[in-house]
C-alpha cells in the first residue's frame, strides 16, 4: 500500500513538473532590441568597419523576418525579392512553435555567425534559453529546432555573397604618382579599408553600380577651380571654429555623428584606439527609437529593423563602388600639402577615399526606408549617442536627421561639399529604389 501511494506521489510531481513547464511563453519587442544591442555591442568591442558592420545587421534581420513573414498575415516574405533568396523551409504540421522565439533564435544564432567573439552572444543567448525552458521546453525545443533550421537555411544563402572571396583579395595599392589620389592619413595612415566591396551580392538594388553618381570636381588646385573652392571651403569652416571649442554648434554636430569604429589615439609614444558605433548602427539606433515611440509590436520591429538593414546595406556597396573608382583624396592631406601644414579636421579622418561620403549616402538610404515605415514629419529624440558622452539630439523627421548627418562631415573636415550634396542624393535615390521595390507588407 506504502507503494502505491509513494508511486502515485511520483506520478503527481511529475504531472506537476510537466505542467510548470506548460506557461504560455511571451516574446516582446524588447527581447529583440535587446538581441540587436548586444550585436552592436559586440561589433564595437570587435572593431568591426562600417561596410562589414553593415552585413552583419542585415542577414540575422531577414533570417528573423522571414520566419516572422511566414505565420503572420500582414507581412510579404522577401524569397524572390532579395537577390537569390529562396523560400525557407517550412515547419513540420503540428510543430508547436512559438513563431517569434524561433525568430529571436534565428537572429541570434546568425549573429553569432558573423561576430568574432562569440562566447558573448552565446552568454546572452543562454540566458534567454534558460528562462524559455523553464516556462515551457516543448514548444522552446521546437521553436529552436525551427529557428537553427532556418538560420542554417539563410546562413547558406549568405555565405555565397562573395564576402569570403573578398577577404583574399589583393590590399588597396595607393597611387603616389597622381596628386588627386587617395593617400592615408593621421595619425594610423591605415590602409584603405574594404576596396572590394563593390564586388559583395547587392540585396535589393541591381548591382553596385546601379546609383553611380556624377564624377566629383576635377582635382585642381588652381584659384578659379571647382575642386580648390571646396578645399578653402572645408578649410575656412574648420577655421572659423577655432576659439569656439565644444561651444560650436557645428563641432556638436560633427561629433554626434562621427560613428567612427575605430579612432587612433597618442599619448607621446603610446597609441591606441578608443570603440564607436558605425554610421549603420546609429540609423540602425533610430530604428529602435522610432519603433518604440510607436509601440510597435514584435512583428513591426522586425520589419523595421529588416528594411532598413538591407537599406543600410546596399547603400554600402554603392557608395564603395564610388570611392574606389574615383579614389579622391581627403581634405586633411591637400590642405596639409598645399594651404596650411598645421591644419587639422574635427574628426579623425576615416581610412578610405572620399568620394562618395558614406555618412551622406547611408543617411539617405536610411531615412527614406525609416519615413515608409513610420510616416513623414516623424519628430524624435536620438539619444544613440548618449553612451559616448554626447547629448540628445532632436529631429522634426528622418531626412532633417539624414540633412544633418551629411553635413557634419564638412563640419568635422573629413569631407567636400559635392561628396556630401551628391552622396545624400545617391542615398534617396538608392533608398526609394528599394522602398518601392521591396513588397513587405499586405493590404
Amino acid at each position: 500500500m506504502k507503494k502505491r501511494i509513494s508511486l502515485i506521489a511520483a506520478l503527481l510531481l511529475v504531472l506537476a513538473s510537466c505542467q510548470k513547464k506548460q506557461e504560455p511563453v511571451e516574446i516582446s519587442p524588447e527581447d529583440f532590441h535587446a538581441s540587436v544591442d548586444k550585436v552592436i555591442e559586440i561589433m564595437i568591442h570587435d572593431i568591426f568597419s562600417p561596410p562589414v558592420a553593415s552585413r552583419i545587421f542585415a542577414y540575422p534581420n531577414i533570417a528573423a523576418y522571414e520566419i516572422v513573414a511566414l505565420e503572420n498575415d500582414n507581412y510579404e516574405s522577401l524569397a524572390g525579392q532579395v537577390t537569390d533568396l529562396g523560400s525557407i523551409p517550412k515547419p513540420k504540421e503540428g510543430d508547436n512553435i512559438n513563431y517569434e522565439m524561433a525568430a529571436l533564435i534565428a537572429h541570434m544564432d546568425l549573429s553569432k555567425r558573423l561576430i568574432f567573439s562569440e562566447e558573448r552572444m552565446e552568454s546572452f543567448r543562454d540566458s534567454l534559453y534558460s528562462t524559455w525552458i523553464e516556462k515551457n521546453e516543448p514548444v522552446f525545443n521546437a521553436s529552436k529546432a525551427y529557428g537553427l533550421e532556418v538560420a542554417d537555411f539563410v546562413g547558406e544563402w549568405m555565405n555565397k555573397d562573395n564576402y569570403k572571396e573578398t577577404r583574399t583579395m589583393p590590399k588597396f595599392t595607393v597611387d603616389s604618382d597622381d596628386p588627386s589620389r587617395w593617400q592615408p592619413t593621421p595619425p594610423a595612415y591605415m590602409n584603405g579599408i574594404e576596396p572590394h566591396w563593390e564586388k559583395i551580392r547587392p540585396f535589393a538594388i541591381d548591382s553596385a553600380q546601379q546609383f553611380k553618381p556624377i564624377p566629383p570636381p576635377t582635382f585642381s588646385m588652381e584659384k578659379d577651380s571647382k575642386f580648390y573652392e571646396e578645399v578653402m571651403e572645408v578649410y575656412e569652416v574648420r577655421k572659423s571654429m577655432v576659439g569656439k571649442g565644444d561651444k560650436s554648434d557645428e563641432i556638436a554636430i560633427a561629433q554626434f555623428w562621427d560613428c567612427n569604429p575605430y579612432v587612433s589615439v597618442t599619448r607621446g609614444h603610446l597609441m591606441f584606439a578608443t570603440k564607436k558605433i558605425t554610421p549603420g548602427a546609429h540609423w540602425i539606433g533610430i530604428t529602435k527609437i522610432a519603433s518604440r515611440k510607436t509601440n510597435a509590436d514584435f512583428a513591426k520591429t522586425v520589419y523595421a529593423y529588416t528594411k532598413t538593414s538591407i537599406a543600410i546595406a546596399d547603400a554600402f556597396i554603392s557608395c564603395w563602388d564610388e570611392k574606389y573608382r574615383s579614389n579622391l583624396i581627403r581634405p586633411e592631406t591637400v590642405i596639409n600639402e598645399y594651404i596650411d601644414d598645421s591644419w587639422e579636421p574635427v574628426l579623425q579622418t576615416p581610412p578610405f577615399p572620399e568620394y562618395t561620403s558614406g555618412h551622406s549616402v547611408v543617411s539617405g538610404a536610411a531615412a527614406i526606408a525609416l519615413t515608409d515605415i513610420f510616416g513623414d514629419n516623424f519628430a524624435f529624440d536620438d539619444d544613440t549617442e548618449v553612451a559616448y558622452g554626447l547629448p540628445v539630439r532632436s529631429f522634426n523627421s528622418f531626412n532633417e536627421a539624414s540633412d544633418e548627418a551629411a553635413l557634419s562631415r564638412m563640419y568635422g573636415g573629413i569631407h567636400y561639399r559635392a561628396a556630401i550634396e551628391v552622396g545624400i542624393k545617391q542615398g534617396r535615390d538608392l533608398g526609394k529604389f528599394i522602398v518601392d521595390k521591396l513588397d513587405m507588407t499586405k493590404g
